[in-house]
């Protein structure tokens, strides 16, 4: 450089360059801050030597000005140095930096709200942070100022709110169901209607209803049907109380059985009867299997004096018990193989028909001359012909074995829709029978069910009854 010749030419005067000092450069290329003039060894310059570094440097900046943009002086270490930092910063697998808000300290937004919570009050919880009157309860929705409170997932609650979600009531007494002795929560829930009731309520003459085996709620009582007997309200709507009433229902049923071409021959009478006089029945009557530990119809085949329900007008309500039912003995004598059948007074329609069917079972065997049938056989059978009359009664389009069947059930509806159709209780009643059948643990009741249910679901029922005739027993 041709400055740099004049510069030492210039300093001939034997002072050297030993400090090694350079020129300061600030900014970018167009812009220099000049040093104040010294001499390389930092002493006083004199004019002569500040005039030629001057125009050395003026010298100097002309060439530069003159070199296309960005032309500088490398050498080969800088060239190498800035490679490395460009082979870097393109290669590096990290994601871009994201800069953070800068919060100062003491700073945080209430996790409900949203809102800057600044330097008050706040809650801390599940690493969230809430203003006091912001950290509410999930179910109830007013502020938790509790020290203890219930998490469930991500949403808090009072204790006792969430006591109340969780914790099953009693359906009977409509308290929390208490813990046993091994801190656990025991309860007793009944397999159709799923109601939950402590189980002390077995224990401490808790009314059941007769008919669907529910407990009599303490907010709900029981209508007594002065035999032991106590019927909830749902199923007194459609009890039958009187031997008129269910006339009209026996009828339908020997319709039913007439149009799966199982007429009967023999004209059956048929009485209501209060339990003690079914009771009494049962032990004069030497044929027949009885359903323990209640009985509900029987089909006679001995000559007896029967104590039945006949009333001029439906009894009525006084408090929570029955009035104005009337008795009346009859003589039942033997005209065939069947002198009566017996059902159980106060029960609702449906599980009165589906007894009858049963029972008008029992008669059609005996007077088609079905001898000496096992219990499990014989009650399996006619417990299929109860639940067949059920399932075309809550299942109106029902129609089992062979087209005819259409006919019974639809004489069987009739009379249910004279009295306005069947209500959703009374279907919900049927289901509970229906239910009842197909899971009695009886061997002879719910296992001959069973056996006979699948063999006439196989074979149809006509086969099934010549198979039972012929041999005793199902087929399989």
């Amino acid at each position: 450089m041709k400055w740099l010749s004049k510069l030492f030419k210039s300093g001939g005067s034997g002072r050297g360059v030993t400090s090694g000092q350079h020129p300061q450069f600030l900014g970018d290329e167009n812009m220099v801050w000049r040093v104040p003039p010294r001499s390389l060894d930092g002493c006083p310059r004199s004019d002569k030597d500040k005039e030629d570094l001057d125009h050395a440097i003026a010298l100097s900046l002309a060439e530069d000005l003159k070199k296309p943009k960005g032309y500088g002086w490398r050498s080969d270490t800088d060239e190498d140095l800035s490679r490395s930092l460009h082979d870097s910063l393109n290669t590096s697998s990290y994601p871009p930096y994201a800069p953070t808000p800068y919060y100062p300290s003491g700073y945080r937004v209430c996790g409900a709200c949203n809102q800057d919570i600044g330097f008050g009050n706040y809650l801390g919880c599940m690493g969230t942070f809430f203003h006091p009157e912001c950290f509410r309860c999930r179910s109830c929705g007013y502020p938790i100022t509790e020290h203890e409170f219930s998490l469930s997932g991500r949403d808090a609650y009072h204790k006792s709110c969430f006591k109340e979600l969780t914790h099953p009531k009693c359906e009977v007494c409509h308290q929390f169901i208490p813990t046993n002795g091994a801190g656990l929560i025991e309860y007793r829930c009944h397999p159709f209607w799923s109601q939950k009731y402590c189980p002390s309520h077995e224990h401490d003459n808790v009314a059941r209803c007769c008919s669907c085996e529910r407990l009599e709620s303490w907010n709900a009582r029981y209508i007594s049907l002065g035999d032991g007997r106590s019927l909830c309200l749902e199923c007194m709507e459609s009890a039958i109380m009187d031997t008129g009433d269910c006339h009209s229902l026996y009828h339908a049923i020997r319709d039913f059985f007439e149009g799966m071409n199982m007429k009967l021959d023999q004209e059956i009478p048929m009485l209501l009867v209060e339990r003690q006089a079914l009771n009494e029945a049962i032990v004069g009557e030497k044929n027949g299997h009885h359903h323990l530990p209640e009985t509900r119809g029987l089909c006679l085949s001995e000559e007896q004096t029967v104590k039945s329900i006949q009333v001029l007008r439906r009894p009525r309500l006084a408090g929570q018990r029955l009035v104005g039912m009337r008795t009346q003995p009859q003589k039942l004598t033997r005209k065939c193989e069947v002198t009566a059948i017996l059902v159980l007074y106060g029960l609702p329609r449906l599980l009165t028909g589906a007894i009858l069917a049963h029972e008008l079972m029992h008669g059609w065997l005996r007077l088609k001359g079905f001898r000496n049938l096992s219990p499990e056989v014989e009650e399996g059978i006619c417990q299929v012909l109860s639940y067949m009359w059920l399932e075309s009664e809550v299942m109106p389009g029902f129609n089992k074995n062979m087209a005819s069947t259409s006919s019974g059930a639809a004489s069987s509806s009739s009379s249910s829709s004279k009295k306005g159709g069947k209500s959703e209780v009374e279907k919900k009643l049927g289901e509970f029978f229906m239910h009842q059948i197909a899971h009695d643990v009886s061997p002879a009741y719910g296992g001959g069910f069973r056996a006979a249910n699948a063999a006439v679901n196989k074979y149809g029922l006509r086969i099934t009854l010549e198979h039972i005739r012929l041999t005793g027993s199902f087929p399989l």
